[in-house]
């Protein structure tokens, strides 16, 4: 979404349209945002399929015309909600930018997968809710998803490529397969570390153990 300047008390900051085509000013922006967090709240006990307009409406102390004239649907506001969330993987690009060679690579890969575990613990609910959807077939939750963990694939990708140039990694790795499969491990293990914790292992020991894997498939170097 691109930036504008604040032109008055309720002209728009941000470049946000209602279901009619307007430009939402300052004050329907604050509304549109009441109604992404009221199902951030709710979905914390809901499924997708559980949750209606009239329980968001509700919780914002609106209408639910009010709510059609920001959302099509209840899907269509999840779906803004899981957006945002996916967007805050950004965060930890960082970690991945840098080469991964010797000790500090090998503690940005440590970063990487901790705050892969934390941004779940966050966002538990939401990414449950668009996770099961997309496993559904629901295309647009499907699409969100990728378009989110890409930002974590498309450079591990690089990382492998990088390595099979160096002949640290075997050619008849696909990179983007292996970069695919070690984003997929961090959300499995992330999902259900708590469950998983119960075995007798701490979180920190979880982290060592994933962050070994990682960064042994990604650069084929031991860390």
């Amino acid at each position: 979404m691109s930036s504008k300047v604040d032109a008055g008390e309720d002209e728009p900051t941000i470049n946000l349209v209602a279901m009619d085509g307007r430009r939402l000013g300052r004050r329907a922006q604050a509304t549109r945002r009441k109604l992404i967090d009221a199902t951030a709240e709710l979905v914390e006990t809901k499924g997708l399929l559980d949750l209606t307009v009239v329980e968001i409406a509700r919780v914002v102390g609106t209408s639910p015309a009010s709510f059609y004239q920001y959302f099509h649907d209840v899907e269509e506001v999840v779906l803004a909600l899981s957006e945002e969330v996916g967007e805050e993987l950004g965060d930890l690009v960082q970690f991945v930018q840098p080469p991964w060679r010797g000790r500090p690579g090998f503690e940005d890969c440590r970063c990487l997968v901790s705050g892969f575990i934390d941004y779940w613990d966050r966002h538990r609910a939401v990414l449950r809710i668009r996770d099961l959807a997309a496993q559904e077939g629901n295309l647009r939750f499907r699409e969100q998803r990728i378009h989110s963990l890409s930002l974590i694939t498309d450079r591990l990708t690089e990382k492998v490529e990088e390595a099979q140039r160096a002949g640290k990694v075997a050619p008849e790795v696909t990179p983007y397969a292996a970069a695919s499969a070690m984003v997929a491990m961090m959300g499995r293990m992330a999902a259900y570390h708590r469950d998983l914790e119960a075995h007798g292992f701490t979180y920190d020991d979880m982290v060592e153990t994933v962050a070994r894997i990682v960064y042994q498939t990604v650069t084929g170097r031991r860390p």
